[in-house]
């Protein structure tokens, strides 16, 4: 029986940013239990304030205003956002919660808390992206002492944290198998917008940001000036500039979750042109199984975590020429084939779905929560358990409870 008590999540990415796995996961767990979701400070004149709003049934955004220009969870917002956490517990009531981390950047901000359990979900390697923060390392090493959970988005990640924590889990993103079934062949209508573009279409829906090789993504345009290469997402931490702009490349900018299978229904084949480098070294794209669902053909550069589970599924190529030959092939597969290939996504989605991954992370976090809670009251548990679920009422101290600017490291 699902106990209660809210979520109070700690989050880099904002809620009406790209559909994943936050929205799926929180959505879920928001049928049974209140979540409420702390997105970056905004700069705003006067003092500190928050914005509260009903994003989802059962989810509560809460937007931190402050006077401080500096961006994300810097030590400068740290401080202005602490002096108002007070306010928002009075505000929404919070009582009896977990603390739910997307970002190690936010954890000074729960020195006044007292949580039921600590969970970071390390969707991924922070650390490794555009800008990141140089304290972040750090912040994380700590967030790792203080975590009764810790779940991975992928099989890499798990490798890189495992030996990190004593009770870690991988959980792959999933998908939303009904949704993208809608971009079957003959299943939906096309985008509007994207209707006039002549075929073959090859095609990407994502972020658009340092993890691609647009090197590629020209190359590909200039070798087959007759395939339309249809981008669709938001471009962030990029110059514009550095986009190829050529007349075969159509960049569509971010929609919305309902949108995308009616783009994806207008495409030949689904790629995922990711550069290889620090950024893409542990990342295990959710789209992946979002373009299975809509039974396209699909072409990747050999990322670890779709290489080693997807690559009898998917198309490889590691060079610009070989994935240039590899959307040739995907083009122009044989029915045999194509069905073969549809028959193993199929069975490969017939084993996961975002219900399901939601409802295993509750029953840990459960676990977690009541073995804590007869440590506090003196219950013997054997020593096995311990390594399973770290007692977080026994580690809320030293950095936990010190104050802002210590744990800040000012």
């Amino acid at each position: 029986m699902t106990q209660n008590f809210d979520f109070l999540v700690f989050s880099h990415l904002r809620w009406d940013f790209v559909f994943q796995r936050p929205q799926h996961l929180l959505s879920r767990f928001a049928r049974s239990n209140r979540v409420i979701f702390i997105e970056e400070p905004v700069h705003d004149d006067g003092p500190s304030r928050w914005e509260y709003r009903d994003a989802a049934p059962n989810v509560i955004v809460c937007r931190p205003h402050t006077a401080i220009e500096s961006p994300g969870f810097s030590s400068a917002q740290l401080r202005a956002i602490a002096g108002i956490m007070d306010q928002l517990v009075r505000d929404l009531h919070l009582e009896s919660y977990v603390a739910w981390f997307y970002t190690p950047m936010a954890l000074p901000l729960a020195s006044s808390l007292t949580p039921k359990a600590v969970v970071y979900d390390c969707m991924d390697e922070l650390s490794a992206f555009l800008g990141a923060p140089p304290e972040l390392i750090e912040r994380e090493r700590e967030l790792l002492k203080l975590a009764d959970l810790v779940f991975t988005g992928g099989p890499s990640l798990y490798r890189a944290k495992q030996h990190r924590h004593p009770n870690v889990h991988c959980f792959p993103s999933s998908v939303d198998a009904d949704h993208y079934a809608q971009a079957r062949p003959g299943v939906n209508h096309e985008a509007e917008d994207q209707r006039h573009l002549p075929q073959p279409r090859i095609g990407y829906f994502g972020v658009i940001d340092e993890r691609l090789d647009y090197d590629l993504i020209r190359r590909i345009a200039t070798a087959r000036p007759e395939w339309r290469i249809a981008m669709v997402g938001p471009v962030v931490k990029v110059s514009p500039a550095m986009l190829p702009q050529l007349p075969n490349i159509h960049y569509f900018g971010q929609r919305s979750y309902a949108q995308l299978p009616s783009y994806i229904a207008g495409w030949d084949v689904c790629m995922l042109p990711f550069a290889r480098n620090p950024s893409t070294q542990f990342i295990s794209p959710t789209k992946t199984l979002e373009y299975m669902a809509a039974e396209r053909m699909i072409v990747s550069t050999p990322i670890r975590d779709v290489a080693e589970p997807y690559g009898g599924v998917v198309f490889l190529g590691d060079t610009h020429e070989e994935f240039i030959a590899a959307c040739e092939t995907a083009l122009n597969v044989k029915p045999a084939e194509r069905a073969s290939r549809v028959r193993a996504m199929r069975g490969l989605l017939s084993r996961t779905s975002w219900d399901n991954t939601a409802a295993r992370m509750l029953k840990l976090i459960e676990t977690a929560i009541a073995k804590t809670e007869r440590l506090q009251e003196g219950v013997f548990i054997p020593a096995a358990a311990h390594a399973e679920a770290k007692p977080s009422r026994s580690v809320l101290s030293a950095p936990w409870r010190a104050p802002l600017s210590e744990a800040q490291g000012d």
